[in-house]
């Protein structure tokens, strides 16, 4: 029997959500995946992808029994204030109605057009961005973490870092009724992870002198997919933001592109003219540093702004993590992936770039008074209280995750080590999974076909 579409639902809307969601998804599983496997020391290959793999399935149980009610739920009553605003009610996201019926964001709902698809649609959308936030996080503590804790620290982290970061600046929060923006994750998503990171980093502890001493990638070629995974992928990240394929949609992910060329370029050429040599990995760590700069940002900012952000995003956090990071401080908390620098550092950026070059002609909705549109003006656009909006939110953010990390952190080791011991800190994959990525077949073992052969040799 046909069952029309309920007459909110547009195909067009729904189709490129359910499509946007598809892409930030495969950024994480296969795109960091095959990233961090290339990039990291060949003993940490199968680890590293399999931190990346378990984050990404653990986080989309949270999210749909809790998580995404904490994020986008209605308000928890605290307390009085701030308090009253921090969080969303817990709760499963599986029953018909809200699966089936029209999606409702509480911030938006009176102030924005009404969304135009189901709230499954919201769900699974909003869910790729929670799942890849550990995902970016693990590239801190990459090579010497126990899995056994990250498998305990990952559905923590975000139930009580990553879902009240969602409430505070998405869901109707105190950070978003004080007027902070953030488009599509900078500091939701970004500077979470990276804060997160460095904290994780300097909790568990360094990694053995001789992988500190010699981590070279293992595979760039394989790492340049991954990251080529990540940047296209990104087209899903900041263009499915407005909720509406619209104009909107189509500039963000314009900004996306052309902010990222303009990292990666300022990079390369500050490699080039500093170390006298064009790096790959260098390359596509100011990849990541445009991608993630320009994402707080991408649908507030006109074409120009964009690539503006794209030249900071080059120069800036090539600075803090070629000339910083050989200060006391970051030698001390061995970040294995940088991820300070190219997630907290270029979000923070891109941030607060949105409060000096938003133009207000962008968004064509944020919300309605009446008749009056009303969008985000940055500082040069007139509205200098957004740039102060802008840095009261990081400053939140950062002090909440980096606080509550530390915090879950303890709590894990309580149960188990965070760090492992250090027989398999030397072997590697092998010691811990039992598995290498690529096994070296010895001379004489009999022939198998297919997975169940492989499975077999085992």
């Amino acid at each position: 029997m046909y069952v029309p579409d309920p007459s909110y639902l547009n195909p067009g809307d729904t189709s490129w959500q359910l499509t946007a969601a598809t892409f930030v998804g495969l950024q994480s599983v296969p795109g960091l995946a095959i990233l961090y496997g290339g990039i990291v020391k060949k003993k940490w290959a199968l680890n590293s992808a399999m931190m990346a793999l378990y984050a990404f399935s653990v986080v989309l149980i949270v999210w749909v029994l809790w998580g995404f009610n904490m994020g986008f739920g209605a308000p928890a009553k605290l307390g009085p204030g701030i308090l009253s605003g921090l969080v969303g009610i817990p709760g499963p996201a599986l029953n018909a109605a809200s699966e089936t019926g029209r999606a409702v964001i509480p911030l938006l709902s009176s102030g924005m057009p009404g969304i135009r698809f189901p709230g499954s649609a919201l769900t699974y959308f909003q869910f790729v961005f929670a799942g890849i936030s550990p995902v970016i996080l693990a590239g801190a503590v990459m090579g010497r973490m126990n899995f056994k804790a990250w498998m305990l620290f990952v559905p923590l982290w975000s139930t009580f870092v990553y879902s009240v970061n969602a409430f505070m600046l998405w869901g109707g929060g105190w950070l978003a009724e004080m007027g902070a923006v953030d488009y599509s994750g900078g500091y939701v998503i970004h500077v979470a992870a990276g804060v997160s990171g460095f904290v994780a980093a300097a909790v568990v502890g360094p990694r053995i002198a001789q992988d500190r001493q010699n981590f070279n990638p293992n595979n760039l070629i394989m790492a340049l997919a991954g990251a080529g995974i990540l940047w296209l992928g990104w087209n899903g990240f900041n263009g499915g933001d407005p909720y509406f394929a619209n104009a909107d949609a189509a500039a963000a992910v314009l900004n996306t592109n052309i902010a990222t060329a303009g990292a990666l370029l300022t990079w390369l050429f500050l490699d080039v003219f500093s170390q006298g040599k064009a790096s790959l990995v260098g390359s596509i760590n100011g990849m990541i540093a445009g991608l993630v700069a320009i994402t707080p940002a991408a649908g507030y900012v006109n074409g120009t702004g964009a690539i503006i952000i794209g030249l900071a995003a080059g120069a800036i956090p090539w600075f803090t993590m070629n000339k910083l990071g050989a200060t006391a401080l970051f030698k001390k908390v061995d970040d294995t992936l940088g991820v300070f620098h190219t997630h907290a550092v270029a979000g923070a950026l891109g941030g607060l770039l949105t409060g000096v070059l938003a133009d207000p002609n962008m968004v064509e909705y944020l919300g309605t008074k009446g008749t009056s549109p009303v969008a985000v003006a940055g500082l040069l656009y007139g509205d200098p209280a957004q740039l102060w909006k802008q840095f009261v939110a990081l400053v939140v953010v950062a002090v909440w995750d980096g606080v509550v990390t530390f915090l879950l952190l303890k709590l894990v080791s309580v149960f188990v080590p965070l760090r492992l011991p250090e027989a398999s800190l030397v072997v590697g994959d092998q010691a811990v999974h039992g598995e290498v990525p690529i096994p070296s077949e010895p001379a004489g073992t009999p022939a198998h076909s297919g997975v169940l052969g492989m499975v077999e040799e085992q």
